[in-house]
């Protein structure tokens, strides 16, 4: 499993409805796609929950290289480039996902945590510990899916959850809006841990 996300800050006077307006016609369009676990939709609105930008900022949990690769380099991610500029795009390796109580319901919220290991620290430790806190989360009303992945590159750990509603507050990490799911591979994504 390889999770991946580019996240797209746009200006201050940004009309939003654009984003919405493209995402309801162009997110069916990975409904189907070969490969691909989830596509979350996610927007973060300046002055919303938080957010001091507006963004947009797909996440994604793909099922297999060669599936992220054919998504990167094929007409999907080249519209992004000519209407947005080539974003960076961070991903991770798959380190664990987890279905939680709402997984039948469609999303309307997501979190991300990134969260640094930190230097002096033990990499095998504090992936357990991130792993138990995964699956902690797992349990809690109103999550979907949560999934942990690594950048061993900078030694960052990211954590990911949709949730059935607004996120709880008590949740660390930017909030989004999911405006839609696309899920053709969700059973295909392995539960517990990935090492």
């Amino acid at each position: 499993m390889l999770a991946m996300q580019y996240r797209i800050t746009l200006p201050a006077d940004y009309d939003m409805k654009t984003i919405r307006h493209r995402v309801e016609t162009k997110g069916p369009l990975l409904d189907d796609f070969s490969g691909l676990g989830l596509k979350a939709y996610g927007i973060r609105e300046r002055d919303v929950d938080g957010s001091p930008v507006h963004q947009y900022a797909p996440f994604y949990l793909w099922t297999a290289p060669e599936a992220m690769n054919r998504f990167l380099w094929g007409p999907g991610f080249q519209g992004v480039v000519r209407d947005f500029g080539r974003p960076s795009v961070e991903h991770w390796q798959g380190l664990g996902f987890e279905r939680g109580p709402a997984a039948g319901t469609v999303p309307r919220a997501a979190t991300r945590h990134a969260a640094p290991v930190p230097a002096a620290a033990d990499p095998a430790s504090a992936v357990e510990g991130a792993l138990a806190r995964l699956a902690e989360r797992a349990r809690k009303d109103g999550v979907h899916t949560t999934a942990l992945g690594i950048d061993p590159r900078g030694w960052e750990l990211i954590h990911f959850t949709l949730w059935e509603e607004s996120a709880p507050p008590s949740e660390p990490g930017d909030r989004y809006q999911v405006l839609h799911l696309s899920a053709p591979g969700l059973d295909a994504l392995p539960t517990g841990r990935r090492w």
